[in-house]
């Protein structure tokens, strides 16, 4: 083997699954699972916790890894089909293409190839109750086992990253525009609905939401590592020492809420008696272990997760407030590219380093929401792609540009997906992209009865792409928080998802729309909107809702093909640009107000 063989990553993966089978071995394990996941299971992760990747070489947010003694794999769905293949090349781990997020292909693999009286381990820190249920039931129908109280990688990973210490601050009016005490006020009304004395939260964004704290600690989220006891009389915050100062401190105890180390979290379940609520989608195994035996748990999908999803009416406002923010920063971003095409050198990696900047220049913007997506062509096919300064493409020459990007603001979270023509589109790109347009059109003009199940409104937007044999491989659109996480339950449009009661389409609530088609090796195109459920008249048929479009970006109608389009869309997309031209031309000047005049005219 050669010195540039040794040195490769898929060497380095070779060497530590080694060494994880010998770990194995050591506890008498025929299978180890790793999932992409920490102890508050939240979607990006800590350094610390990112032990999928260290393992298996893969940089994707989503994806399960299974090792036996003689084989491997990574189960992913089709956003990192192209991805994953690639960074799995030459690592002794398998691709395992799975038909959707919620797919437990994984599981029946596992359970084929465990023999009865053989173990299966994972470490119970970091897999959601559920999902141990589920992996528990699958094991042990084989007459096999599963161990929990396992951290293999702990002892495999010899820098291991330490947890981030970085401080934690309040989210304070006018943006916050709920009071602490209000929010405690409305959980533990629930809480006594349920009968319970207690309730457990370990989901980062429902603990900063519950006590207006925001902090730096996860990639892309605006959140903070720690676990929250909210009693029916007080509450208990653990947070690593340091990172809350004494003025926050003070005006935590001013509303009954303790602050306590972030180690004695688990240990002081250990005391509780009275019932406590938890969610066993939001709770690790090792949250039930810890809780006595006696304790009744109540099982229940977190109040937090319900009501933050209901954004007020004074959010919403902020949101729209924040729209025109963000739509201007747009504007000015693709003034710049219309111009920069042809006379600077514009790569990929140069639009996330331009929209950021863009973003930057206003007040209330804090970050990025997630990791800009800027995909030309062939690299526009991969849903969750990212450009490396190892790997990026020069934007030159024809073809389509999908830019999907966010910001994290002080009254709101963004995220938004264009598809841009670079030179002149075929008729091909136009017939895609219209298409798409229809599906997005067709969800955003949808009326819907309040309380429907979320994922059955997914086919309302595939219908436009069904008629003509075509599909894409992710959900139609996900909740968005308030200068939360980009993506947030309850609901969310996929119809791989269960259409279970907590999913109900509800007043306030912000979702995305964004269908897509994708053509492998050639080019993808996604269109996304955020848009929030607002009531319509009720008839004798009941409640209905529809989604106002909050976000404000022009749609590139040189990449529309005209004859596909009915007249009624045709309106839609002209109304569309009006309001955008309406509420933006105050917030800009100059190249961006004559690109953002000649893109929002009338089709």
């Amino acid at each position: 083997m050669t010195n540039a063989a040794l040195d490769s990553p898929a060497h380095a993966v070779q060497e530590r699954l080694a060494a994880l089978r010998d770990a194995m071995r050591r506890h008498g394990l025929a299978a180890w699972m790793v999932p992409s996941s920490d102890p508050h299971l939240s979607e990006y992760l800590p350094s610390r916790w990112k032990t999928r990747e260290w393992l298996s070489g893969f940089t994707g947010s989503v994806g399960t890894l299974l090792v036996t003694h003689d084989a491997a794999g990574l189960w992913v769905d089709s956003r990192y089909w192209t991805q994953a293949e690639a960074q799995l090349a030459g690592t002794g781990i398998a691709l395992m293409k799975t038909t959707s997020g919620a797919s437990l292909q994984h599981l029946e693999w596992l359970a084929e190839r465990l023999r009865p009286g053989e173990t299966a381990g994972v470490d119970g820190r970091v897999l959601a109750l559920a999902a141990a249920r589920q992996l528990q039931t699958a094991v042990e129908a084989r007459g096999s086992r599963v161990r929990f109280d396992l951290d293999l990688v702990e002892e495999l990973w010899p820098d291991r990253p330490g947890l981030p210490l970085g401080p934690v601050h309040e989210h304070r009016a006018p943006h916050a525009t709920t009071p602490r005490a209000v929010k405690l006020a409305q959980v533990r009304e629930h809480m006594r609905a349920a009968g319970a004395r207690w309730h457990w939260l370990s989901t980062l964004d429902d603990i900063a939401w519950l006590f207006n704290l925001r902090g730096s600690d996860v990639p892309y989220n605006p959140v903070f590592l720690a676990h929250a006891l909210v009693g029916l009389e007080d509450a208990t915050l653990f947070v690593a020492p340091g990172k809350l100062g004494a003025e926050l401190r003070s005006a935590l105890a001013c509303d009954g809420v303790r602050v306590a180390d972030y180690a004695e979290a688990l240990p002081c379940l250990t005391a509780l008696d009275g019932a406590v609520l938890v969610d066993p989608r939001r709770v690790t195994w090792a949250v039930q272990q810890a809780l006595p035996a006696g304790v009744r748990r109540v099982e229940a999908t977190n109040p937090s997760t319900l009501i933050k999803s209901r954004k007020t009416p004074a959010e919403a406002e902020w949101v729209r407030h924040t729209m025109e923010r963000d739509g201007a920063a747009l504007a000015e971003f693709f003034a710049w590219f219309e111009q920069a095409l042809g006379r600077e050198r514009v790569t990929e990696l140069t639009i996330d380093e331009r929209l950021t900047a863009a973003r930057a220049r206003h007040a209330e913007f804090v970050c990025p929401s997630f990791a800009t997506i800027a995909g030309f062509n062939a690299n526009g096919a991969m849903p969750h792609y990212r450009a490396t300064p190892q790997s990026h493409a020069l934007i030159e020459g024809r073809g389509l540009l999908l830019i999907d990007s966010g910001g994290q603001y002080l009254g709101g979270t963004t995220d938004v997906t264009r598809v841009v023509a670079v030179g002149e589109p075929t008729a091909e790109h136009k017939r895609d992209f219209t298409l798409v347009l229809k599906a997005l059109i067709a969800m955003s003009r949808a009326r819907f009865p309040r309380g429907i199940r979320s994922p059955l409104l997914d086919a309302i937007a595939r219908a436009p792409l069904w008629a003509e044999g075509l599909d894409y491989g992710h959900g139609t659109g996900h909740g968005v928080g308030y200068f939360l996480n980009v993506h947030e339950g309850p609901q969310v449009l996929s119809f791989h998802a269960a259409p279970e009661p907590h999913t109900a389409m509800e007043p306030g609530m912000i979702t995305s729309i964004e269908p897509g088609l994708y053509r492998p090796g050639r080019w993808g195109v996604r269109l996304e909107n955020l848009a929030l459920n607002q009531p319509v008249p009720e008839t004798e048929f009941g409640q209905w809702l529809a989604f106002e479009t909050l976000t404000l970006c022009p749609i590139d109608t040189r990449c529309v093909e005209r004859s596909l389009l009915r007249d009624d869309e045709v309106a839609w997309l002209n109304a569309y640009h009006a309001e955008v031209l309406r509420r933006l031309a105050p917030h800009v000047q100059g190249e961006a107000r004559a690109w953002l005049e000649t893109r929002t005219r009338p089709l």
